[in-house]
C-alpha cells in the first residue's frame, strides 16, 4: 500500500532544509549566510483505519484531515445498531 491518503491523495512530497550562519543586517551584522542545505521529506499524517469504501469495510491510509471534515464513514462496531433490512442486506 503506497504512502497515500485514499480519499484526498495526499502523499509525500520532497523539499529542502536550510541551515543559516550569520546575524542579520538589521541587527548590525552582513546578513545570514547558507552554511548547509539537505534534502528531506514532507509527509503527511496518515492513520490506518477501518472505513466503509464501496459499501464495505475496509482497511485503508486516511490523512488525519479527512477524517476531521467527514470524508471518512466508519462501519459500526456491532450489528444491533442497524435496522432489520439493512441487517438483512449485509447479511
Amino acid at each position: 500500500m503506497p504512502y497515500e491518503c485514499h480519499f484526498t491523495g495526499k502523499k509525500t512530497t520532497f523539499g529542502k532544509k536550510r541551515a543559516y550562519r550569520g546575524q542579520k543586517i538589521t541587527k548590525g551584522g552582513f546578513g545570514l549566510k547558507t552554511t548547509g542545505i539537505s534534502r528531506r521529506k514532507f509527509r503527511p499524517n496518515l492513520q490506518t483505519v477501518t472505513a466503509l469504501v464501496d459499501g464495505r469495510p475496509q482497511r485503508v491510509k486516511v490523512s488525519t484531515k479527512a477524517i476531521r471534515t467527514g470524508l471518512v464513514i466508519k462501519p459500526l462496531k456491532r450489528k444491533y445498531g442497524y435496522t432489520r433490512d439493512q441487517k438483512g442486506s449485509t447479511a
